[in-house]
């Protein structure tokens, strides 16, 4: 049975995406283009894909260690929207809170839920398994909290990761940031896409 819910936005992004200038797209995204494959190179969490033009298919360079996640449905939206808005830009150091950014505190509270409270759950009473996957997908381990990590994303985005573990009086808890090229990169709402991303990724990779 068709998933509307998801159907309908693929759609209306897979028909903007056929009518891409992949050339201007390329230069824009700071994408690879490769004109005789039509085809786009995409490096997300140390793991090449590749996006085909004009049919918008996703495909892992190395589908055996290639997390399931960074080619089905979401993350091939995202990789759409950003060759079709995105922009790449160099990361100057500053790393913002979801709230921060433009939008962010509409959609704050169900970030809060669906990102960081997952990541704090999923891991905080077991970090051992979020620094196994951390570097599996390329991390660079960090000195925050009592486990960070800085995990790349597409475009140049960098996804922080940080981790507090619980003790007699409080709950793990868990904080995500992002790198300050991200705005150009996703708005708001398809930010908590890429933390969804993010967070299973992680979570299949400490499951291998």
């Amino acid at each position: 049975m068709p998933n509307q819910q998801q159907d309908a936005p693929l759609e209306y992004y897979k028909a903007k995406f056929r009518a891409l200038d992949p050339e201007e797209a390329s230069k824009r995204t700071g994408l690879p283009f490769d004109p005789h494959r039509s085809r786009y190179k995409l490096t997300i969490l140390g793991q090449t894909l590749h996006v085909n033009w004009p049919n918008s298919e996703i495909t892992p360079e190395d589908l055996e260690n290639c997390p399931k996640i960074l080619y089905n449905f979401g993350m091939r939206l995202l990789a759409l929207q950003f060759l079709l808005a995105g922009a790449y830009a160099p990361h100057c150091g500053e790393f913002m809170a979801y709230r921060e950014l433009p939008w962010g505190e509409v959609y704050d509270a169900n970030f809060r839920g669906r990102c960081i409270r997952r990541f704090a759950h999923t891991f905080g009473y077991d970090p051992g398994k979020f620094i196994k996957a951390a570097e599996m997908l390329g991390g660079v381990r960090l000195e925050l909290g009592d486990v960070s990590y800085d995990l790349p994303f597409l475009g140049g985005v960098i996804c922080r990761l940080i981790l507090w573990t619980p003790d007699d009086e409080f709950p793990p808890s868990a904080q995500i940031l992002y790198s300050d090229n991200t705005q150009l990169s996703f708005n708001a709402e398809a930010l908590a896409g890429v933390g969804d991303v993010v967070i299973g990724a992680l979570k299949e990779s400490s499951n291998r």
